[in-house]
C-alpha cells in the first residue's frame, strides 16, 4: 500500500491540489448561491428563506428574457467570427510561405494577454463618439462621425469587435498546433492525386481538426455567455439597457439593487443553461469524434 502511494504521489497530490480548488472556488460558492436564490438576501442583514419566489419572479421578468435574448445574439454572432478569424489566421501562419511567423504570433497574442477592463477602455478611446480616433479620421477624410455610443446597433458592433479582437488569439494558438499534427504524407497524398487547395482543406485539414474545433466552439460559446467585463468598461451595457447582457442583469440586480437573492436565482438559471449547452455540445462533439 506504502508502495503504491509513493509511486502515485505526485499524481495525488496535483489531483487532490484540483479537487480542493474545485470545492472551495466552484462547488461551495455554488451551494451557497443556490441557498441564497431560496433567500431574501440583501447582501446585508440575515437572509430570511422565501423558497421559490425568486424563480418565479424571475421567469415573469421581461428584463430578464431581453438580456438572455441579448446574451443569445451576442454569443451567436461573435462566436463564428472567431471560429473563421481564428482558424484563418493559424492556416495563414501555418503556410510554408508566410514570412514573419514567429513577429506575427506575437502582435495576434498580445490582445490576450490584456484584461478586458483595460482592453474596453482602448476601444472606448477609439470609437468615442465625440473624442474617439475613428470618428476622428473619418471627419478628417470628409464623412460623418458615426454614433458609436448612442446607436444601439452601432455599440453592439463595436463590442463584436472589441470581443473578436481579444479573443482570436487564444484560439488561433489551439489551431496553429492542430493544423502541426496533420501528418504532411495526407497532403502529399493529396498533391500526388491533383488535389486543390480547396479540396484539401475540406477532405483532410477540416475533418483532422474536429476535436479542436469543438473546443473552440465549446470554450468561445461559454466565454460569450459569461462576458462581463469588456461589456462593463466598454459601454456599460448602454445606450441605455441596449447592451445589457445578462451577467450585467446579475451584477446590477445584486450589487446596484442589492438583491443578492434574485440575482442569485439568475444566476442558477444561466448555470444551468450553460451546463445544458455544454452537455448538447459534447454529446454533439462525441457523436462527431465517432
Amino acid at each position: 500500500m506504502l508502495t503504491k502511494l509513493k509511486k502515485n504521489k505526485w499524481p495525488l497530490v496535483f489531483t487532490g491540489t484540483n479537487i480542493v480548488l474545485f470545492v472551495l472556488f466552484f462547488f461551495l460558492p455554488a451551494i451557497l448561491g443556490f441557498y441564497y436564490s431560496l433567500t431574501d438576501y440583501k447582501g446585508f442583514a440575515s437572509p430570511n428563506f422565501i423558497g421559490f419566489e425568486n424563480y418565479t419572479e424571475l421567469f415573469q421578468d421581461a428584463s430578464f428574457y431581453k438580456a438572455l435574448f441579448r446574451t443569445f445574439r451576442y454569443a451567436i454572432t461573435l462566436v463564428p467570427l472567431i471560429y473563421v478569424v481564428s482558424l484563418s489566421i493559424a492556416l495563414l501562419l501555418n503556410s510554408k510561405y508566410a514570412k514573419g511567423k514567429v513577429l506575427g504570433k506575437i502582435i495576434i497574442f498580445l490582445p490576450w494577454t490584456i484584461s478586458g477592463i483595460i482592453a474596453g477602455v482602448i476601444w472606448k478611446w477609439l470609437f468615442g463618439e465625440h473624442f474617439g480616433f475613428i470618428n476622428y479620421i473619418l471627419t478628417v477624410a470628409g464623412g460623418e462621425p458615426v454614433a458609436w455610443a448612442t446607436g444601439a446597433n452601432a455599440s453592439f458592433a463595436v463590442i463584436i469587435m472589441a470581443a473578436l479582437w481579444g479573443g482570436t488569439a487564444f484560439n488561433m494558438l489551439q489551431f496553429t498546433t492542430a493544423l502541426k499534427n496533420i501528418p504532411a504524407s495526407l497532403y502529399e497524398a493529396a498533391d500526388m492525386d491533383g488535389a486543390s487547395s480547396t479540396q484539401k482543406f475540406w477532405n483532410i485539414t477540416l475533418p483532422a481538426i474536429k476535436p479542436t474545433s469543438f473546443m473552440v466552439i465549446l470554450l468561445a460559446s461559454i466565454g460569450a455567455m459569461k462576458e462581463f467585463a469588456l461589456v462593463q468598461s466598454l459601454t456599460n451595457g448602454g445606450p441605455g439597457t441596449a447592451n445589457v447582457f445578462i451577467v450585467q442583469y446579475i451584477y446590477q440586480t445584486g450589487f446596484e439593487k442589492s438583491r443578492v437573492g434574485y440575482a442569485s436565482a439568475a444566476s442558477m438559471v444561466l448555470f444551468v443553461i450553460l451546463l445544458i449547452f455544454g452537455l448538447i455540445q459534447m454529446r454533439i462533439g462525441g457523436r462527431r469524434d465517432a
